[in-house]
């Protein structure tokens, strides 16, 4: 057994050694951190074991060495997860352990088999080429005798297994690397002398009595009003506070209050059960920054609300030390008000770097809302329900499923229900709402009638006729068709993700203004209109669509309730514009649900819908990323490949992360120069000098246009797009050189961009 005072967690720049971490001193901090954050899944002592072990082949020769400053690529964490395996006595835990030690740098990794994404090597591999080692002097083990309470009483063959085992895996990890991350900085902070990033400082009682006052600030509202009914619901969901933590449905109509509804539930519900954190999960970037300064007004604390998703830049903040202290927030989600995308969030939760997995600890007793709750992706459903289901089981969380189309998530008989084992038993949700179908028939403001086929002629005509009026059809490309049919057309517009953000913003201002004047406006939209934008039209024309696609875009209808009722008109375009195949099945089924109901947006179509949704796509669909290499037209979802990793637990941990993509074909960024709606000549001038990308990103943010990968490449293939600074970040920001493609009222135009790409260079 090696003595503690020589052997080195880091080093500085002293040759004396006078101010370098013991190995010991490291370890057993870490341990205490780890232990700490793990005590909210009641997994303190196995984390405590992960942080006494995780550095363990720093003991070696070699690494000392490097630590004096010796050429040496030696690793060090093989040496830990080896003594975890194999020294630990609780069966198979030890491998868990082992996993989260070997992954604290790399990231987890398979059990076995070569992973085409990080890391590649397999822990089996990592665990034979790993050295044997003692434990160095100072470090005591604690005793195991019994599974944490996330796998009490839990046997090989119980049909959730397998799923179990590999989700607390994930937690450990969790715990381990925010602990080991936390405490390398502190030491590295006192070291240069450096003030250590301060966190939140309030507490949950003070953020609900903000609340309640900003609540009370509105007054009583007047007997039978809309404000009346918000009221009552958000009374009746309060009550409901008390409730024991688990799952949740909040189900109220566009324009009931749902958004501070939940963040008062969840404030009650946290404090009564002495849950910690609130995180509301929003389906759409484009509503994310408003959702966020709505909480933070409510709240009156903007240091308690953080907004997490991909193109928040921190580096842009003046305040170094601000920077520091948001990005340090964001890594590990220490707030107790969190705003957040579906992406960030479930991609998170399936992930396997140590960056993105860092702050799923803080996920256990806490309060989840996701708002948009019917938007979860159907390919991923399955294991999506999954994760849920067990951060509620095993995980002390809460989980409201917020929505006013609740999907049909819940088991039933045979035949009926959800399809799948991950569908929510009837007994185990609670509603929050004060009787939903009463309230869709309270808030209900727009008849929807089905009006068959239509050709753009016909359409084009129809929206001339009326004064104001919009229209919102399936694909971008149709969206520009329509909008140029209406040419000469007062009060004609376009909105589509070819714009970019600032032409976007312009455009709504001016038709709020118009509808708000009782000025002529025909607008032309893709769906993108209903990710909570606020417009309120007299009339809307909706392309034939999912069921609860329909209901969000008649939230743009009538939406303040000024009108005895608003006109909806679902239509089938005889156009030859085709929509992606998954967006003509959804619209296939809720054809047949307008044809069968009088209501297509009564909670009985809704629930049809989802049922038929889900029971024609059938149970491998709803699990369907595929995992690893498996042979051709094979189809092995998250779940089979949990299952099939068996007794053993060979989690492809790297595989699954590679698989896992909200988002199957993404489309990418394309930044506009020039012109009245790109990125401005002396602002790219600015941009040159700024070393950070994110701030350059977050620059980029209001000029920037989502394109599909193949038009990308055919941009920089020929000649019409570049890699901006490429030399400082590689092919980073891909920077739009032909004005002639993008114009001033409709945005981007691709179609002519082959013939156009040399035009103008």
């Amino acid at each position: 057994m090696s003595r503690a005072p020589d052997l080195f967690a880091h080093s500085t720049n002293r040759p004396d050694q006078s101010d370098w971490e013991p190995l010991h001193e490291h370890l057993n901090a870490v341990a205490g951190r780890a232990e700490t954050f793990a005590r909210s899944f009641a997994a303190g002592d196995l984390a405590r074991i992960a942080g006494l072990l995780h550095d363990l082949g720093k003991a070696k020769p070699g690494f000392q060495a490097r630590l004096r400053g010796e050429r040496s690529s030696e690793p060090h964490s093989g040496e830990g997860a080896r003594f975890a395996a194999e020294e630990l006595g609780i069966a198979q835990i030890g491998k868990l352990i082992a996993y989260a030690i070997a992954g604290h740098h790399a990231g987890l990794a398979n059990g076995i088999g070569h992973a085409a994404g990080r890391p590649a090597t397999p822990l089996d591999k990592r665990l034979r080429d790993a050295a044997r080692l003692d434990l160095p002097e100072g470090i005591a083990l604690p005793a195991l005798s019994a599974p944490p309470a996330p796998l009490a009483g839990l046997s090989r063959d119980h049909p959730r297994a397998s799923f179990r085992l590999h989700f607390f895996t994930r937690m450990l990890f969790s715990a381990l690397v925010d602990a080991d991350r936390l405490e390398t900085e502190a030491f590295y902070d006192r070291i240069e002398g450096r003030q250590s990033p301060r966190g939140w400082n309030g507490t949950l009682e003070g953020l609900r009595e903000a609340l309640d006052a900003h609540l009370a600030a509105f007054g009583p509202p007047a007997e039978g009003s809309i404000n009346a009914e918000r009221a009552r619901i958000l009374a009746h969901a309060r009550e409901r506070a008390d409730h024991r933590p688990g799952l949740f449905s909040l189900t109220v109509p566009t324009g009931g209050g749902k958004t501070l509804t939940s963040l008062a539930f969840a404030l009650d519900h946290a404090l009564a059960h002495g849950l910690e954190r609130v995180i509301h999960v929003i389906p759409y970037v484009s509503i994310i920054e408003q959702t966020a300064a709505v909480f933070r007004t409510a709240l009156r604390d903007d240091d308690a609300v953080l907004e997490h998703h991909a193109s928040f830049d921190w580096d842009g903040l003046d305040d170094p030390g601000e920077s520091e202290r948001l990005r340090l927030a964001a890594q590990n989600w220490d707030r107790p008000v969190i705003v957040t995308t579906a992406v960030q969030f479930f991609e998170s939760l399936f992930a396997n770097r140590p960056g993105k997995c860092r702050k799923l600890h803080r996920l256990a007793r806490s309060v989840i809302i996701l708002d948009e709750a019917q938007m979860l992706p159907l390919h991923l459903l399955r294991p999506c329900l999954a994760a849920l289901k067990e951060l509620a089981r095993g995980y002390g969380a809460s989980v409201v499923f917020c929505t006013a189309t609740q999907p049909a998530l819940k088991k039933g008989a045979e035949g009926d229900g959800f399809p799948a084992p991950e569908g929510l038993e009837p007994a185990e949700v609670t509603e929050l709402a004060p009787d939903p179908p009463r309230l869709y028939e309270a808030f209900r403001r727009v008849r929807v009638k089905n009006a068959g086929e239509i050709d753009d002629a016909r359409l084009s005509e129809a929206l001339r006729e009326r004064a104001q009026a919009l229209t919102i059809v399936n694909s971008r490309p149709h969206a520009r068709a329509l909008f140029d049919r209406l040419e000469g057309t007062e009060g004609r517009a376009v909105l589509t993700t070819w714009m970019t953000p600032a032409h976007r913003r312009a455009v709504l201002a001016e038709v709020r203004q118009r509808l708000k004047d009782g000025a002529p406006v025909r607008l032309v939209a893709t769906s993108l209109i209903e990710a909570g934008v606020d417009v309120d039209f007299p009339c809307l024309w909706r392309e034939a669509a999912g069921i609860d696609s329909i209901a969000q875009a008649a939230g743009r209808c009538n939406r303040e309730g000024r009108r005895e009722t608003g006109e909806v008109f679902v239509f089938r375009s005889a156009e030859d514009f085709r929509p992606p195949d998954e967006l003509k099945q959804f619209a296939e089924i809720g054809r047949q649900v307008l044809e069968r109901h009088e209501d297509p947006l009564s909670p009985e179509a809704v629930r049809a819908y989802f049922h038929e949704l889900y029971w024609r796509h059938g149970i491998e669909a709803l699990d369907a990323a595929k995992v690893g290499e498996k042979k051709v037209g094979e189809k092995i979802g998250i779940m089979k490949t949990l299952r099939e990793a068996g007794n053993q637990l060979d989690f492809p941990f790297a595989d699954i992360a590679a698989a896992f993509r909200m988002i199957k074909d993404g489309a990418l960024p394309l930044v506009i120069r020039g012109g009245r709606w790109g990125v401005p000549e002396a602002e790219l001038e600015r941009l040159r000098h700024v070393p950070h990308p994110g701030a350059i990103a977050r620059a980029f943010q209001p000029y920037q246009v989502s394109v599909s990968r193949s038009d990308r490449a055919k941009l920089f293939d020929h000649g019409a797009a570049i890699w901006w600074r490429e030399a400082d970040f590689g092919p980073q920001f891909a920077l739009l050189e032909n004005a002639a493609l993008y114009d001033e009222q409709a945005g981007f135009s691709p179609e002519d961009a082959w013939d156009l790409g040399g035009m103008i260079l």
